[in-house]
């Protein structure tokens, strides 16, 4: 099993106990892994690949895509307070993904036995709620440019390329639908900065201007340390 940083420190018969309860899943790019409405027992861990966590409403039940799931992170559903719950969000694999699905009792059980899990586990909520409150504030006070800047940023860290930039299987659709910008906004934005030298399109990568990592404070956003252990 895939060895996060969070098991690192449980002792061998926990994380052998944990390995076999949970299950791994290989998903393939756009496969739907969790339905909005569909109840699970599970809390998803991303071994590899990313996941997109989407809501669809509207008239037009116009899909939006409110957050991703990356490689060595925990979409942990709405509690682990009780052994299932009813999903309120739809999980799609942005790129192929290998997942494995760990029963919210074990993850439960490992909360109670080790504080030192449930702090670690604890960290990566308030992480998660930083970045939604980030995105929300560019969806509502900056210009088309600008978001777009900083979501191409935020996927060279969510979905980084072997040559540098971000995963070019990553399309403009779901930019879009992260962005809360139309597609032929975003494409004629992307377009722009490409004619302007500030995006290139290389082998299975986007590179992006390292400027678009500046804060609106004019200072570098702070690297991102919370990768996994191998």
């Amino acid at each position: 099993m895939y060895f996060h940083f969070l098991l690192s420190e449980l002792p061998k018969d926990e994380r052998d106990a944990l390995i076999r309860q949970s299950k791994v899943r290989s998903c393939k790019r756009n496969e739907v892994l969790l339905t909005a409405g569909e109840t699970s027992n599970f809390v998803y861990l991303v071994g590899s690949g990313l996941i997109r966590v989407v809501e669809v409403g509207g008239p037009d039940k116009d899909e939006v895509t409110t957050d991703f799931v990356r490689s060595g992170d925990i979409y942990l559903g709405a509690s682990l307070e009780d052994n299932s719950y009813v999903a309120s969000s739809t999980l799609v694999a942005a790129l192929p993904s290998v997942i494995y699905q760990i029963p919210i009792t074990v993850v439960r059980e490992i909360c109670l036995k080790s504080p030192d899990f449930s702090i670690k586990l604890l960290q990566m909520v308030m992480k998660r709620i930083g970045s939604l409150r980030g995105q929300l504030r560019r969806v509502s006070a900056m210009n088309a440019e600008d978001i777009v800047r900083r979501v191409l940023h935020e996927l060279t860290q969510l979905a980084p390329a072997e040559g540098g930039g971000f995963d070019r299987r990553i399309s403009q659709g779901v930019i879009a639908s992260y962005t809360g910008l139309s597609r032929s906004m975003v494409n004629r934005t992307m377009k722009d900065m490409e004619d302007r030298g500030l995006l290139e399109r290389v082998n299975d990568g986007v590179r992006v201007d390292p400027g678009f990592a500046f804060t609106d404070f004019g200072s570098l956003r702070p690297a991102d340390s919370s990768e996994a252990a191998d």
